[in-house]
Order: C-alpha cells, then sequence, then structure tokens
C-alpha cells in the first residue's frame, strides 16, 4: 500500500480524504490544512491526523495528493516532487502554463508520477462509449451549474469548461488550429459564463458553453462522426448512441430507414451501451496507485493535464 498525505481539507478533500481511508490502495497518512480551526474539526469528527505543515507531511508519505485551491497547486506540487514524492492534483493542474511547464520539468528531473484530477474521464457514461468515439468532426457540449461561491477564484472556463476540454483533447488527434470565444462576468470579478469554438486542424469544430450562473445543472456532451451520433450526459451518467449503416435490400416493417436527395437509403439502429456504476472520484485515486506500482503513465498525466490549461488560456485570452 502506499502512503499517502491530502493536502487541503476543503469540501472536496474530505471526500478525498475519506475514499482514501476506505481504499485498499492506500494507507492514509494524514491531512494538512492551513486553517487551524477547519483543520481540528475535521480531525476531531473523522479521526484523521493533522499534521502542522506541508513539508511535515509530505516527508511522512509516498504520495501527496493536492486538493487546495488553484492558487496553490504550484507551490505544494513543487515542494512535493522535490522531495521525491508522487503527486495527485486537483484540476487545473496550477494557475499558469509556466508553472505548468516548470512541474513537467520537475517530474522527468525527480522521476515521479503525476496525474490531475479530470475525473469526467472516469464518469461511468464516458467510459461506456469512448471507444466508439471515432474521429468526431463536430462536438457540442455545455456544462451548465447553478451558482456556487466555490471556484470563483477563477474564470468559468477554468472552473468548469476546463473538463470538457480534457474530454475533447482526449478525443481529438489533432491540434487546434483557431480558438474564438466570449466570456461574461455577471456575479464574480472573473467570466461565470462562457461560449468558445474550438477549430482542429483536422476539420473537427467544437462548440462549448459552461455556465455557473444556471437555473438548472447539466453537463451533456454530442458527438456527431461519421455515420453515428453520441451524446454523453455526464450529470445523469447517461449514453445515447444512434448509429446509420446501408438500409438492406428488403428492409422489416420496423426498420427505421432514411433516403438522402441522392436515393441513398441508410438504415438507423440504436445501441445501448451497458453503463457500470463506480465512484469515479475513487477510480481515479486508485489508477493512479496502479501506475505507480506498475510504471506506468497515468490515465490523465501532467502533461494531458496541462495542455488541457494551455486550450483552456487561449480561450480567457480572447474574451
Amino acid at each position: 500500500m502506499l502512503n499517502v498525505g491530502v493536502l487541503g481539507a476543503g469540501h472536496l478533500g474530505k471526500i478525498h480524504l475519506k475514499l482514501l481511508q476506505q481504499s485498499k490502495k492506500y494507507n492514509l497518512v494524514g491531512f494538512y490544512d492551513p486553517i487551524e480551526e477547519n483543520a481540528k474539526k475535521v480531525a476531531n469528527e473523522f479521526g484523521y491526523k493533522s499534521f502542522k505543515s506541508v513539508s511535515e507531511l509530505i516527508k511522512n508519505v509516498d504520495v501527496i495528493d493536492i486538493v487546495t485551491p488553484t492558487l496553490s497547486h504550484f507551490d505544494c506540487a513543487k515542494e512535493a516532487i522535490t522531495a521525491g514524492k508522487h503527486i495527485f492534483v486537483e484540476k487545473p493542474i496550477t494557475k499558469t502554463i509556466e508553472q505548468a511547464d516548470t512541474l513537467l520539468k520537475l517530474i522527468k528531473k525527480y522521476n515521479v508520477k503525476g496525474q490531475v484530477g479530470h475525473v469526467e474521464r472516469f464518469n461511468p457514461a464516458f467510459t461506456a462509449v469512448k471507444n466508439s468515439i471515432h474521429n468526431p468532426m463536430f462536438i457540442e457540449g455545455h456544462r451548465l451549474a447553478e451558482f456556487n461561491p466555490r471556484g470563483t477564484d477563477v474564470p468559468v472556463v477554468l472552473d468548469l469548461m476546463i473538463h470538457d476540454i480534457d474530454i475533447i483533447l482526449s478525443i481529438v488527434n489533432s491540434k487546434v488550429k483557431h480558438i474564438s470565444a466570449s466570456g461574461v462576468s455577471v456575479i464574480s470579478d472573473t467570466p461565470d459564463i462562457a461560449n468558445a469554438r474550438i477549430e482542429f486542424e483536422n476539420g473537427c469544430v467544437a462548440n462549448l458553453t459552461a455556465s455557473r450562473i444556471s437555473l438548472k445543472n447539466m453537463r451533456k456532451t454530442r458527438f456527431f462522426q461519421k455515420d453515428a451520433y453520441i451524446a454523453v450526459d455526464f450529470f445523469e451518467k447517461a449514453t445515447e448512441v444512434v448509429r446509420m449503416k446501408d438500409a438492406p435490400e428488403k428492409p422489416g416493417d420496423f426498420d427505421m430507414i432514411l433516403q438522402n436527395a441522392e436515393g441513398i437509403k441508410k438504415q438507423i439502429y440504436f445501441e445501448n451501451p451497458t453503463i457500470e456504476t463506480n465512484n469515479a472520484i475513487l477510480d481515479e485515486l486508485e489508477t493512479f496507485a496502479d501506475a505507480i506500482n506498475n510504471n506506468t503513465t497515468p490515465i490523465v498525466s501532467l502533461k494531458q493535464g496541462t495542455e488541457a490549461l494551455r486550450v483552456a488560456q487561449m480561450i480567457i485570452n480572447d474574451f
């Protein structure tokens, strides 16, 4: 088992602490939270050991799980890496591209593993269909959330849209060619609602909308590719897969047939992928343990987390 410590015991930090304590792949050593009152409360309520400093916690573990505000990701990660510790860091990887690039150099220098918490990669609805998504040419994503003060220290692009940016970059095997975007600050000092059109060199276009001032929650992405439409509902954990194939010469009474202007007939049929129930946060943490133990590349590497941040920053710069 890997000895692990958690930096940050806020809302998400407490979830990580609970899951790491349950995991059979980790031994939870303890946590550090800079707010003394909160640290005492969490330690007393759940029995986790509270450390007095970041350095003290790092000394006693193999893996550091960074669940702190984005602004402190870099300093925490740098200290852990230079001490020879593996790091799991919540998204976005860092505040700036320069910081992320520095971490990439450091993990190589100190020969440690790093993973970024892009948890939607482990959403069962996405994992059920990801191998069916091939060369999509148009992608449309909506990630809408009711207002919550947590996360408003960064633009909605880094708070919410970056999840969809990471998903798309993991699917589209092409470089970004052009980005056009707009964002509006309504309640926060940074944009609360944003739209981005991402054009790739292979012709694929992704149109993403993110809002943290919506009246309802929605996390849905639609992929359009040759002879197929695939929708992933990350919120409801559901999928919709519609495919087309050449119509048979003698269609059945219940076959759905479409004919285009050239007279070509296609049959429409539906697929129902099996969606396995899981805890996505536990899965991302445990697959990171597997990557460390087996010396393999983490599912969401620091390099991929950096590329997601790079595209997110391009979007923000276009506002």
